[in-house]
């Protein structure tokens, strides 16, 4: 209580403070100063006995309401919980008490009405340290900051290290992902409920060494399997419906080298039309994406795209051959090109190895499309499965099941249209 009597009187004779200024430096160091929501909820009734909003050093400073007075603004605090908080004011050096002789609180009046003794709270610490609750408060705030960073920090990383380390598995990069999987569990075990910021900076710090380590091992993996980093950043989309397929009911696709196959080839990607397929065309030939749609409803080519974001996991289709081959592709050929998969997926025994083969040929202009949808829209009408291409013929596409047998009527340019696909 001397202590705090010694800063009110050393108070400059200039300071003028907004008196809800200053309290709202004090809510915020309220931690640091040992003050309690409920002490604060009464510091906040007695700053409002006080007419003045602006606290000047030389004006009356002293407020003396009675208890009564104080639990009404204080939201019907009991008596016994107002005297407590009181003293916790006291003893935070918040306000002084300047008690009577009879210990009641009230002000003496002289003849021309101007207060000549008061007797209550002196709220004289609130102008004298002003400037001090204020430097606690931002000192709190950066505090806060430095926290919420810390922790955005390590959840972040968090996050990071455990897709990582899924990505490095399901892509079969070579590493000890045990080891890295032990040391992450070992790290995120010791990170408490709550915990100081120096605690959450030093958990960071050792999730970041763990983080960089699997980062450049993926990265060295990264560069030798594409050591055109200019390229496989592009970004760009290359529409490329100019290609040719000859897929198997196995996962891979059979290269044909010979010059009479490749000549066939060409000569059917040359007579294979320019224009995109219509979606309902695709519709008619893969009719299970359907059931993957909202509704059993596509309208458009954005819903074509959704079913096949749906289909892929389905089909066991890694992120990174699904992401490659709409580089290669664009998204509407290769939704069209998985909606095809999906289509035939009882003949097909690796999926994810499939969708690369398809790749792999379209990047060198030997893979379409057209051929696909046309061989599963001929399987449809003729009401049974194709039978397999010949070996050397690149263009042919073995379908699979057709959702419907004998059922399905085309239009007359359908089947004028599929009739001058070579067989």
């Amino acid at each position: 209580m001397i202590s705090s009597q010694l800063a009110a009187k050393a108070k400059p004779a200039t300071a003028i403070v907004h008196k809800w200024h200053v309290f709202q430096h004090i809510k915020e160091a309220r931690q640091v100063l040992g003050a309690t929501d409920r002490a604060l909820t009464i510091l906040h009734a007695l700053l409002s006995f006080h007419p003045e909003t602006a606290l000047e050093p030389d004006g009356e400073l002293i407020v003396w309401p009675s208890n009564e007075q104080l639990m009404a603004r204080a939201n019907g605090m009991p008596p016994t919980t107002l005297r407590r908080h009181l003293a916790v004011l006291v003893d935070c050096g918040l306000i002084i008490r300047r008690d009577s002789p009879n210990g009641k609180r009230y002000a003496r009046k002289g003849h021309g009405g101007e207060i000549e003794q008061a007797y209550g709270f002196d709220l004289a610490p609130i102008v004298a340290r002003a400037e001090e609750y204020k430097t606690l408060a931002s000192a709190v705030q950066a505090e806060k900051k430095a926290f919420r960073v810390a922790k955005e920090r390590l959840t972040i990383l968090r996050r990071d290290i455990v897709k990582m380390i899924e990505a490095g598995l399901d892509e079969g990069v070579p590493g000890n992902w045990k080891r890295f999987q032990q040391v992450y569990q070992e790290i995120a075990g010791r990170i408490p409920r709550t915990a100081p910021r120096q605690l959450l900076e030093s958990l960071g710090g050792e999730m970041e060494k763990l983080w960089r380590e699997v980062r450049e091992l993926l990265e060295m993996f990264a560069k030798t399997q594409n050591p055109d980093g200019n390229e496989s950043h592009s970004g760009c989309h290359i529409q490329n419906s100019n290609a040719d397929l000859s897929p198997e009911s196995e996962g891979g696709l059979p290269k044909n080298d010979e010059a009479g196959g490749n000549a066939v080839a060409n000569h059917n990607l040359r007579s294979l039309p320019k224009r995109e397929l219509p979606l309902g065309i695709v519709l008619d030939a893969c009719p299970n994406m359907l059931w993957l749609s909202k509704g059993s409803e596509i309208r458009h080519w954005k819903d074509l795209m959704a079913a096949a974001e749906l289909a892929r996991p389905m089909l066991g289709i890694s992120p990174s051959a699904w992401c490659e081959a709409r580089e290669v592709l664009g998204d509407q050929q290769a939704a069209i090109t998985l909606a095809a998969i999906y289509q035939k997926a009882d003949q097909i025994n690796s999926a994810g190895g499939y969708l690369r083969s398809l790749t792999d040929r379209a990047k060198g202009g030997k893979f379409s499309v057209w051929p696909m949808i046309m061989a599963l829209l001929r399987a449809k009408l003729d009401g049974s499965k194709p039978t397999p291409p010949p070996a050397g013929d690149s263009a042919g596409f073995e379908p699979g099941k057709p959702a419907q047998t004998g059922a399905y009527q085309a239009s007359a340019e359908l089947r004028a249209s599929i009739a001058k696909r070579p067989k």
